[in-house]
Formats: C-alpha cells, sequence, structure tokens
C-alpha cells in the first residue's frame, strides 16, 4: 500500500474528522471563554476586591518579572471552561434522558428481551 493511500485512509477516518471539528470548535470556545474572563468577569472580581486588575500584578525579583496576575488570570479561564462543559454536558445527558425517542440503553433491551423469552416458556 503507498503512503499517500494509507494516509488517505488515515485522515478520513471517522475520528480524525470528529477530533478536528472538536479542536475547531474547542478554538472558538476558548476565545469567547477568554473574552468572557477578560472582558467581563475579572473586572468585576477586581471592583470586588477594591479595583485590582489581576493582569497587571507582578513582582520583580532580580531581573525577573514574575506575572503572577496572568496565571491568576489563567486559573480562572481553566475553572470558567470546566464549568461550562460540565453544564454543557449536563444539559446534553438530560435532554438524552428526556428523549421520548431515544432507544432504551442496550442493557435493558437485552433484559427485556430475556423476559419476554421467559414468559414464553
Amino acid at each position: 500500500m503507498s503512503i499517500v493511500k494509507e494516509f488517505r485512509e488515515f485522515a478520513v477516518k471517522g475520528n480524525v474528522v470528529d477530533l478536528a471539528v472538536g479542536v475547531i470548535i474547542g478554538a472558538a470556545f476558548g476565545k469567547i471563554v477568554a473574552s468572557l474572563v477578560g472582558d467581563i468577569v475579572l473586572p468585576l472580581v477586581g471592583t470586588l476586591v477594591g479595583g485590582i486588575d489581576f493582569s497587571g500584578l507582578a513582582v520583580q525579583f532580580r531581573d525577573a518579572k514574575i506575572q503572577y496576575g496572568k496565571f491568576l488570570q489563567s486559573c480562572l479561564d481553566f475553572l470558567i471552561i470546566t464549568w461550562a462543559i460540565f453544564l454543557a454536558v449536563k444539559v446534553i445527558n438530560r435532554l438524552k434522558r428526556d428523549d421520548p425517542a431515544a432507544p432504551p440503553p442496550r442493557q435493558e433491551q437485552l433484559l427485556e428481551e430475556i423476559r419476554d423469552l421467559l414468559k414464553k416458556k
């Protein structure tokens, strides 16, 4: 098999395409969250704690400037992203449970088939 053909088969597999879509959506979602944190959340938190601008927080140690404010902002970004993903998964799972047209889980379906077979005997 030629390397080009092998690469083409690899590139069009469902998992690779799904992963690419996920990465693209994740990047766009990351920009939204970064804006939410930088433009809305951090100014509000800064106001609540006395007008501190987190992005400018830094400590000078000899020749090194340690910008811990940017680190705090990244931690807050992470918390907001994980919270948003948690809520999205929670909503999706609830929609799946509430969908009357959704097929029963395979385990339940097998148990129902076993029950029906036992009734016939």
